[in-house]
C-alpha cells in the first residue's frame, strides 16, 4: 500500500447516525482527527438535521435525505473555505446532528406550593403536576443558544429550565383565569390549551416548541381536603336536624332496649313515637310533585327543641309535642331538670312557662282505694 492509499483511508467516506437511545437531542459526529473529503457520503434520515461548523462557524443545514459534499451542494461552506472552481479537496469540519423528533412525557411539577386567591375559599395553596411534550423547531438557533459545543446533549441538560418556565406559566394562567378552585378540573383541558399558548413564545426563543402539555392534577394541602370532604358528607346528610332527630330517636330506641327503668323505657317510647310522626310529616312533605307552585310559601320556623337530664346523662333534643306525650305518660315530672337554646343552666321542668302548662291539662291522680 503506498502513501496515497493510507492517505486515501484516513478520509472519512460516510458520515450518519443512528440514535439508539430516547433522550439525546444533539450528538457531534466523531472525527477523530480524520479529514471530511470532496465526495463524501452525507445521510441524514427523518426527523434529523445535520449541521456543518467550520472553524466555530455555522455553515450549511441539511434536512433529511442523501447527499454527496460537492462544492455545490456546499454553498456557505464554500464561501467560507474561499474554494474556487471546485477545487477537490479534503476538508475539516465538525458534523451535529440535532435530532428534530418529539420529546414525549417530559414530566413538570411544583416543588412548593403556590398561593393563590380563591372567590370561595380565600387564600389557598395548590400543587400541581403533569407532562409535556417538546420538540427542536430551529436546529441553528438551539445549537447556538442551548448545545453549544456539547458533543452529546440530551434532555436532562435543559428539563430544569424548560420545567421553570412551565411552571411559572402555569401559576400566572390559573391566576389569571378566576376559575374557582372546586371547578379546575373541569378545566383541564382549557387550562393545558393556555399554558401551551403561553409558554411556546419562550420556547421558540430557546429553538424548541411545546407540542403538547397536560395537567394531570391538581391538588389542595391535606387538611383542606380533609375539611372538603366533611363538608361534602354533610351536604349529603341534608337536613342536619332531621339527621340529628333521627339519631336521637335511635340512641333513645337503643336506651329503652338495655336499660330496666321505667324512665328509659317511657323516654324511649315518646321519642319513637314523636320522631315516627315528624319523619313521616317531613316524608309526605319532600314527595316530589311535577305540578307543584313554585311559589309556595316558607317552611314554618323550627319549633323549639329541649333536652333533658335523665340519670345524669343528657337525652334529647325533644320537641314541644315529644314533650307533651312524655308529660302525659309521666316520664316527664316538673323536677325533671330540662334545658334548651338560649337558657343559662338546667332548671326544672315546671319552672318553664310553656312545659308548667302541660302539667296542669293532666287530670289529678286517683284517689286511694278503700
Amino acid at each position: 500500500m503506498g502513501l496515497f492509499d493510507k492517505l486515501k483511508g484516513e478520509f472519512v467516506d460516510i458520515i450518519e447516525w443512528t440514535d439508539s437511545s430516547n433522550d439525546t437531542m444533539v450528538w457531534r459526529f466523531p472525527r477523530y482527527q480524520n479529514e471530511i473529503k470532496m465526495g463524501a457520503k452525507l445521510t441524514v434520515r427523518e426527523s434529523q438535521t445535520a449541521i456543518f461548523v467550520n472553524e466555530g462557524t455555522m455553515a450549511d443545514e441539511y434536512k433529511p435525505g442523501m447527499y454527496e459534499l460537492q462544492t455545490q451542494n456546499m454553498p456557505l461552506m464554500t464561501t467560507l473555505r474561499g474554494w474556487k472552481y471546485g477545487f477537490n479537496s479534503p476538508f475539516k469540519a465538525e458534523v451535529y446532528f440535532v435530532n428534530t423528533k418529539q420529546f414525549t412525557n417530559q414530566k413538570w411539577g411544583t416543588k412548593n406550593p403556590i398561593m393563590l386567591r380563591d372567590a370561595e375559599f380565600g387564600p389557598i395553596r395548590l400543587r400541581a403536576f403533569g407532562t409535556y411534550a417538546l420538540r427542536i423547531k430551529d436546529a441553528k438557533k438551539f445549537l447556538k443558544e442551548i448545545a453549544g459545543t456539547d458533543a452529546h446533549f440530551t434532555t436532562d441538560e435543559i428539563t430544569e429550565q424548560l420545567r421553570n418556565l412551565v411552571i411559572t406559566r402555569f401559576t400566572d394562567a390559573v391566576a389569571e383565569s378566576k376559575i374557582p378552585v372546586l371547578d379546575l378540573a373541569a378545566n383541564y383541558d382549557e387550562l393545558s390549551k393556555f399554558v401551551g399558548e403561553k409558554i411556546n413564545p419562550e420556547f421558540e426563543e430557546l429553538g424548541v416548541e411545546v407540542t403538547k402539555l397536560l395537567i394531570e392534577n391538581i391538588s389542595l394541602p391535606p387538611e383542606v381536603e380533609a375539611a372538603l370532604d366533611k363538608r361534602s358528607s354533610m351536604g349529603i346528610i341534608g337536613n342536619l336536624g332531621a339527621y340529628t332527630q333521627f339519631q336521637a330517636a335511635n340512641s333513645m330506641e337503643k336506651a329503652a332496649e338495655n336499660g330496666n327503668s321505667v324512665m328509659g323505657a317511657g323516654v324511649g317510647m315518646g321519642m319513637g313515637f314523636g320522631m315516627g310522626n315528624q319523619m313521616g310529616n317531613m316524608f309526605n312533605q319532600n314527595q316530589f310533585n311535577p305540578n307543584q307552585n313554585q311559589n309556595t310559601p316558607p317552611p314554618p320556623p323550627p319549633a323549639l327543641q329541649y333536652f333533658i337530664a335523665v340519670n345524669g346523662a343528657q337525652t334529647g333534643p325533644f320537641t314541644d309535642q315529644v314533650m307533651a306525650q312524655m308529660a302525659q305518660q309521666g316520664t316527664l315530672k316538673k323536677d325533671s331538670l330540662i334545658w334548651k337554646n338560649g337558657m343559662a343552666a338546667w332548671t326544672a321542668a315546671d319552672q318553664l312557662a310553656e312545659i308548667a302548662k302541660l302539667f296542669s291539662a293532666m287530670p289529678p291522680p286517683l284517689p286511694p282505694q278503700l
